[in-house]
């Protein structure tokens, strides 16, 4: 007889746990009122804090023996530089942090010594600019009208300090600063290497402008936007930017290239901005004074040379770089003055005057030399916004 087939009854279907809640975590957003509560503690504990920077500083800084060092200790700005690069993590820029603590800086310095500075004028030129970079706001900056008059007011002892342009990487040497190296026995004790951004000021519009004034090395390096954008325009030299900005204040009709600060500082309305052909246009200031800095191991030398003026004699003079494995940096050349034939040489070199091989190069340059000066050794600089 067959077997009957069991069906298999089927599980019960067990009951559905019920769900746990999820517990949303909800972030007040602040009102207007705790916001600005937390502004004020915060401005309140950041006045605090830079003021006993400043304390700590002006006590650091009165321990020095000699007063000078007061304004030029490479190695501890570098490494302060580099110190608060790493600890910010924005959204403020490096350039930022650092005027801030420039300013305290400066007038901590100004408080152990006072220091006078002059540059090539006027104000709000971009060589006052790279003193402010420098030297902060609170040293004593005295405007001139000459590169020669801020090498006069250092020589004859009015001005601790100058500040010249001394190299741009669109137009190249800046010969009014090398010709002073060769008449007065001053010293370049530190650079300032600045990123040179041009714009076009003016209070009428664009196409209303028919004359446009900047000194000649601004209009040289904006040549090409110049000759595209503006070519019903007629350009005109003037001895420094602000005084073309000054000219466009005055005049409708009248632009003028210049720096976005000389914008705010003569109520300009900027038409164009960055308008140079080379968009890493710097330029290269150099710090005048009759002061030695010591090696950092991050430096450059300047020199000037004269040799004989015979066949191969530059040749063989530039084996000591070579020999010595010196980086030569820049080389420059410029006739001698007077009845005599013959040039003399602008040399910048990586290393210090104090470093062993830079010491040996010298000697040997010493030998075939008919004039041989060193300018300087001073820390190279960051280029700066």
């Amino acid at each position: 007889m067959a077997k009957k087939k069991t069906t298999a009854k089927a599980a019960p279907k067990r009951a559905a746990r019920p769900k746990t809640p999820v517990t949303k975590i909800v972030r007040k957003k602040k009102t207007a009122a705790q916001v600005e509560s937390r502004i004020r503690s915060v401005d309140k504990e950041i006045v605090k804090l830079l003021n006993e920077r400043m304390t700590l500083t002006m006590g650091q800084l009165e321990e020095l023996t000699e007063r000078r060092d007061v304004w030029f200790d490479p190695s501890l700005e570098r490494e302060l530089w580099d110190r608060i690069e790493a600890h910010n993590k924005g959204p403020l820029s490096r350039d930022v942090i650092r005027s801030v603590f420039r300013e305290v800086l400066s007038a901590a310095r100004c408080r152990v010594k006072k220091v006078r500075v002059a540059y090539l004028g006027p104000a709000f030129s971009f060589t006052h600019l790279a003193s402010l970079e420098k030297f902060g706001k609170t040293a004593d900056l005295i405007p001139v009208n000459t590169i020669a008059s801020v090498f006069e007011e250092v020589n004859r002892g009015h001005a601790d300090y100058g500040i010249v342009p001394i190299e741009n990487s669109t137009d190249g040497r800046i010969v009014d600063t090398l010709d002073m190296f060769t008449r007065l026995p001053l010293r370049i004790c530190g650079e300032v290497q600045m990123s040179i951004h041009h714009n076009l000021l003016s209070r009428s519009a664009r196409s209303e402008i028919t004359e446009i004034y900047s000194k000649p090395q601004a209009l040289s390096q904006c040549r090409d936007w110049l000759a595209r954008n503006m070519p019903h325009a007629k350009t005109y030299d003037v001895t420094s930017t602000s005084t073309a900005a000054e000219l466009a204040r005055n005049k409708p009709g009248v632009g003028a290239i210049a720096s976005q600060q000389a914008a705010v500082q003569y109520g300009l309305d900027i038409v164009a901005e960055r308008i140079e052909d080379n968009s890493h246009n710097i330029t290269r200031f150099a710090i005048i004074g009759d002061q030695d800095t010591n090696p950092t191991g991050r430096d450059r030398t300047a020199l000037l040379l004269q040799i004989p003026h015979t066949p191969g004699s530059l040749t063989e003079s530039l084996t000591a770089f070579k020999n010595n494995k010196i980086n030569l940096t820049w080389i420059e050349s410029f006739p001698l003055r007077g009845p005599e034939s013959g040039y003399l040489f602008f040399l910048d070199f990586e290393g210090h005057s104090k470093d062993l091989k830079i010491r040996k190069a010298l000697a040997a340059l010493e030998k075939k030399a008919v004039r041989l000066e060193v300018l300087g050794s001073y820390p190279r600089s960051d280029a700066v916004e």
